[in-house]
Parts: C-alpha cells; structure tokens; sequence
C-alpha cells in the first residue's frame, strides 16, 4: 500500500471511516481536513447503480452550479462568420475559425477549459477527436456544446459561470467538482445540491434496483468522506 504523508494522516484521524455523514457535516469535514496550501478543489464521487455497457442506462447531462467552481473558465468556440463575431462578442477567449487553429490543437495545444461549436463546423472539430476526446473537450450535442449561433452567447455565459457536465463512466462511477475549499458552507451545500438534483432528474427509465449505490466527499490530495448517498439524493436546493 502507498504511504500516506503526515498531513494526509492527520485529516484522516479526523474522520470515522464506518460512519456515512450527512451533505453539510461531509463538506464541513472537507474545509477541514483539506491541507494543501493551494485553494483545493471540492470534488464529488458517486457509484452509480447502472450498467455503463447498457445504451439505456447511460447518464450524460450537465447543470449550472448556482454558485461557479471558483476558477476562470477558458472558453474556445468552434465558429465562422457570424458565429464567430457573436463567440468573440460574447466572451469566448479563443475562436477556431481557421486551418491554422486547427493545426495548433493537432499539434497538442488545449489551453482551454471548455470547446463548444456551431453545428457547421463540427466537420472539422471532429478531426480533433485524438486530441479532445481524451481530455473530456470534444463538443457534443447531448453535453450541450454544438449549438446554433444563436445559442452561443448563452452556452458561452453559462461555461464562464460554472456550466459542468457529469456523466457516467466505464467503470459506473460518475466524477464531479462542485467548488474550492474557500467557498462558504452554504455556497458548497447549494452546489451539490443542484447536482443532486440534476442527477436525479437524469435517471433512466432503464434503471433498475438502488440507482445512486455511494457518494463521497473529497478535495484535492485529501481523503475521502463517505456521504449517506439517501440524504445526499433528497438533499434541498436551499438551506
């Protein structure tokens, strides 16, 4: 088993490992025992009750955290032509409108946090699929980033706010950050709560038997707190 430094073993010491918490005592417990000397990332964890090799029993959406991750969100928009006035108008920090910019991101280059394009253009973000697919950045309709040039100003405003996408992976587990270490209780409370709500709002049809098995709390370098995954889902979206 790897060793775990001091600071690590510490925090731990602070936590009953047999006891599931409630939502507030777990992101309490997350303020406390995070011990980096960055503002660390509030993250949370779920097993989910689904089959991911089961086309019916997928879980892909995204949600708006009332409350933003805490971080300056870069934005690269897929446009030409009008589309690209309006990316460029409506904050987006990077515009894909040339070859030249598509080479640069095939030679490896994803200084940017979130890609979202114009359905015209996906011809040729879909080229990318080696550089973006692996890093979770390839524009898909069913995550909401390939939209009509319409849409853009909204879709660019809610990425910049905190617009995250949870979805279920290989493994049945679904991986969300909701926040920093330095966000105010209540503030963390109402964007977990808003995911919860989302991901229960996004259960298949096809789920069968207990649909959210676990939940956990943790932030970045630090322990892992066990959330009681039946308050977690019937969490309120208000103190």
């Amino acid at each position: 088993m790897p060793k775990h430094g001091k600071k690590y073993t510490a925090a731990l010491a602070k936590l009953n490992p047999e006891q599931a918490y409630d939502p507030r005592q777990a992101l309490t417990l997350a303020k406390e025992t995070s011990f980096t000397q960055f503002d660390a990332t509030v993250e949370i964890h779920l097993r989910m009750g689904l089959d991911p090799r089961q086309a019916d029993q997928m879980v892909r959406d995204v949600v708006v955290l009332p409350n933003g991750l805490g971080k300056t969100v870069r934005v690269l928009v897929f446009a030409q032509g009008e589309g690209a006035t309006r990316a460029q108008e409506s904050g987006a920090d990077f515009i894909a409108d040339s070859d030249e910019m598509i080479q640069k991101i095939q030679g490896g280059w994803t200084d940017f946090d979130v890609a979202i394009a114009t359905p015209d253009m996906m011809g040729k973000a879909g080229r990318l699929g080696r550089v973006l697919g692996p890093r979770g950045l390839m524009p898909n309709p069913k995550a909401g980033t390939v939209v009509p040039v319409e849409d853009l100003p909204r879709v660019i405003r809610e990425a910049k706010a905190g617009r995250v996408e949870f979805r279920l992976d290989k493994t049945a587990n679904i991986h969300v950050p909701i926040g920093k270490v330095s966000f105010e209780l209540p503030k963390l409370y109402e964007n977990m709560s808003s995911l919860m709500e989302a991901i229960r709002k996004a259960k298949p049809a096809a789920s069968k038997g207990t649909y959210i098995k676990h939940v956990t709390i943790s932030t970045t370098m630090g322990p892992g707190i066990k959330v009681d995954p039946n308050l977690a889902q019937s969490m309120e979206a208000e103190e």
